[in-house]
């Protein structure tokens, strides 16, 4: 009938719209999770602090503290990074490219040696004696040279043309007046820890370039003379009294800017200084006392020595505050007790 045929029409349509009702409703649900997901991601990271873990050059020294390094390794010689190149450039012409499908005929490889590897002469060869003693104990780049934790118990012939030497945690004992002879161009020593007690008057004063000169934690019981290029010198932990400084010993020294001597035997303080003292560390001695003209000059009351900022006293036995006129002169008191 009429009737009868509309129903089953009727009923044909509502179950195709319920299948196709289901078919959609998958991939809208499966849309609606993606579109979620990420929603819940975020929410993870919401609570988590990331300002703490952002590292840039501005925060990097706060977080990293190198400073411990800089006296330990001071290689202040390095020069500057050469960057080369590793691949070379690609031709221009194609026909310049090799054929990879052609067979290229084996290469003849020579014959078999014992010899070791040449390498380049450095620039001093040509002056040097052959196989100079330091530069196979150490290591020679260039004008400096490296004989750190070595167990030397002298100091080896060096180059003529050194410029830098670094013999660091040895067992050396002695320097003689021969061992830097006719090195002009010397700028630096470096013979931190060794057993050193002993050096010759003229070890260094005849070295015209000589600039820093390193000795700390050895057994020196006296300084040599010093040559008046110095700038730096640094002598701290060894058994210096005051008879172990030559008289005025630094007055001449023009170009001194500092002067460590901490942690020896001292008993005063090795005036006169020269105007050109930025630093002086006589911490951990046995200092008692000092003289009114020991850093001013009490006849002129107009001096200012602007240079000398860094003055350590501290771990004598000398009470500061009983000497208020030796300092007039000065941009900041001197590190101690002033009681």
């Amino acid at each position: 009938t009429p009737a009868g045929c509309r129903m089953r029409t009727l009923a044909w349509l509502g179950i195709t719209s319920l299948c196709l009702g289901a078919a959609w409703a998958v991939p809208a649900k499966e849309e609606r999770r993606k579109a979620e997901k990420p929603k819940a991601d975020l929410a993870l990271y919401e609570n988590l602090d990331l300002d703490n873990y952002d590292l840039t050059l501005d925060n990097y020294g706060e977080i990293l503290d190198l400073s411990n390094y800089e006296e330990l390794y001071d290689y202040g010689d390095l020069g500057p990074k050469i960057e080369v190149g590793t691949l070379a450039p690609r031709p221009k012409d194609p026909a310049a490219l090799p054929d990879l499908g052609a067979t290229a005929e084996t290469p003849k490889l020579p014959p078999l040696t014992t010899a070791g590897p040449v390498h380049p002469a450095p620039p001093w060869a040509a002056s040097a004696p052959p196989a100079l003693p330091s530069c196979r104990l150490c290591l020679c780049i260039g004008t400096s040279v490296y004989c750190d934790d070595a167990n030397l118990e002298h100091i080896p012939p060096l180059p003529p043309e050194t410029t830098y030497l670094y013999a660091r945690f040895n067992r050396i004992g002695t320097i003689r007046a021969s061992d830097f002879t006719g090195l002009k161009k010397l700028k630096r020593i470096d013979l931190t820890s060794n057993f050193i007690s002993w050096a010759d008057v003229d070890a260094f004063r005849l070295l015209p370039s000589l600039q820093e000169l390193i000795l700390p934690e050895n057994r020196l019981t006296a300084l040599p003379e010093l040559p008046r290029s110095i700038v730096r010198l640094d002598a701290r932990l060894n058994r210096i009294p005051s008879t172990g400084l030559q008289p005025e010993a630094f007055r001449e020294l023009k170009q001194l800017q500092f002067l460590h001597l901490s942690d020896n035997q001292l008993d005063y303080i090795p005036a006169p200084l020269p105007e050109s003292l930025r630093s002086l560390h006589l911490q951990n001695n046995n200092i008692q006392t000092m003289h009114e003209d020991t850093f001013c000059d009490s006849q002129d009351h107009s001096q200012i020595r602007r240079a000398l900022e860094d003055i350590r006293l501290d771990g004598n036995p000398i009470n500061l505050s009983l000497f208020p006129n030796a300092y007039f002169c000065l941009p900041r008191l001197p590190t101690g007790r002033f009681f």
